[in-house]
């Protein structure tokens, strides 16, 4: 399997990116996009064999995180700034017609590409454990934080209230929701790629979204496509797990809103059901793309 990676230059810095496969054929390329912001392409290797037969798939780190890691620069954390990158990107790369995939905050980087620049050339488009709106995000952590136990919730709740994230008692409860709606459960006798070592964008995280993922207080808090999306005319197959942090109901709001969206609720997973349920998804994704190629 041929990979190849390379830099391309973004505002002073450089964006690293890993394309696996040789396109050949009718077969668009996949550009993946991670969550965070400020997480990595790692967990996204998982999906390297699917790039077979012609088929591309294309992933890179997100200025501000992984390999395209900048000193401290929070003026940098907009959303302007990676629709901005991805726009490069397809351009630096030549990819004239491809398909998108974009997990928890690389969702919200598709919708607001889509909605906000009309690209041209997107075949299809995955939202993969997403949202439609910062508001309704929010709503859906507290319903949850509810099933909590009532030390948890207290812990978070006065963290909340204080504006003070450091305290152990918060910090082991925030653990403890993660766990149950965001950390995937890893093949342990073949830890990698997942477990290597990266270099998360937790500036970026912070700034952009907020302390945690309950409390969206940064430049994305206003994000609200739940409207916008219904003018969407893209082929687009939504995907969450049953426990994840893109609940039932926020997958629905976007399968909903989307005309013609396919949704498919994963049962046995939490935020990554690619990983989770990782045969599944990728015969899934596989059949998706060859019918919208």
């Amino acid at each position: 399997m041929k990979i190849e990676e390379g830099y391309m230059p973004y505002l002073g810095h450089q964006t690293y990116y890993r394309i696996v496969g040789e396109q050949a054929g009718n077969k668009k390329p996949l550009i993946v996009m991670h969550g965070g912001p400020g997480s990595t392409h790692n967990y996204f290797e998982v999906l390297d064999e699917m790039a077979v037969d012609g088929r591309q798939i294309i992933m890179y780190d997100q200025l501000g995180c992984g390999k395209s890691a900048v000193p401290s620069q929070p003026d940098l954390w907009t959303k302007e700034t990676w629709v901005n990158e991805l726009i490069a990107l397809r351009e630096h790369l030549g990819l004239d017609e491809v398909h998108l995939l974009g997990q928890s905050w690389g969702g919200m980087l598709e919708i607001i590409y889509v909605c906000d620049y009309a690209p041209k050339g997107v075949k299809s488009m995955v939202l993969s454990s997403t949202l439609p709106s910062a508001k309704l995000w929010a709503q859906e952590q507290h319903r949850m934080i509810k099933f909590m136990s009532e030390e948890d919730q207290a812990a978070i709740a006065k963290a909340e209230e204080t504006g003070v994230y450091d305290d152990p008692a918060y910090l082991a409860a925030n653990d403890r929701y993660m766990v149950r709606h965001a950390a995937p459960v890893f093949i342990k006798e073949d830890p990698e790629p997942l477990w290597r070592k990266k270099v998360p964008g937790t500036e970026s995280y912070v700034v952009a979204w907020g302390p945690n993922e309950y409390s969206p207080e940064g430049t994305l808090q206003d994000y609200d496509y739940t409207e916008k999306l219904r003018d969407v005319t893209i082929p687009t197959l939504v995907t969450s797990g049953t426990n994840d942090l893109c609940t039932p109901l926020v997958a629905k709001t976007m399968y909903d809103a989307i005309p013609e969206a396919k949704w498919e609720l994963f049962a046995y997973s939490r935020h990554m059901p690619f990983v989770e349920e990782r045969e599944k998804y990728m015969k899934l994704l596989t059949e998706w793309l060859a019918a919208n190629d």
